[in-house]
């Protein structure tokens, strides 16, 4: 059973752009490399069920890109975009990660996004990157803010 406290949250950020433009963002996956400073990299078809190819700056070597293949969980729009990790023979690790966006007003919406460890080594996968998601989580929330930000600018 999933557990709050293997749960990594980033920050709320309210932004100021309407929570389609939001949308928008994070699921033009060609543009990542321009605004995402966590996951640099997203190659999908962004149908539920197939391959989402994440690649994340290795904390162990900054120059280096983890390669993290989950699955296309819910895709809502414009609220939720959410990938998982499965525990297969090869790996135990299970997560799954939740970008959501809330509308706050016709030109306004909060977002956040969350990753939640799962499966035996849930406490141990939190304990090792817990720190290094949550940091990631952050930035990126900050990144999706001022990029949507300025297209909404750009666009008056």
């Amino acid at each position: 059973m999933a557990e709050e406290k293997n749960l990594v949250r980033s920050l709320t950020v309210d932004i100021a752009a309407p929570a389609e433009l939001v949308w928008s963002v994070l699921v033009d996956l060609a543009r990542y490399p321009e605004w995402n400073p966590f996951t640099v990299k997203v190659e999908s078809s962004l149908r539920l069920g197939e391959p989402v190819n994440l690649y994340l700056p290795n904390p162990a070597s900054p120059s280096e890109l983890l390669h993290v293949v989950e699955q296309l969980a819910s895709f809502e729009p414009p609220r939720l975009l959410a990938w998982e990790m499965h525990a297969s023979a090869s790996n135990p690790d299970a997560a799954r990660r939740e970008q959501l966006i809330e509308a706050t007003g016709a030109e306004s919406c909060r977002y956040h996004t969350t990753d939640l460890f799962l499966g035996d080594t849930a406490d141990q996968v939190m304990e090792l990157h817990g720190p290094w998601v949550k940091q990631g989580f952050d930035a990126v929330a900050l990144a999706v803010k001022a990029r949507a930000e300025s297209l909404f600018a750009e666009s008056r």
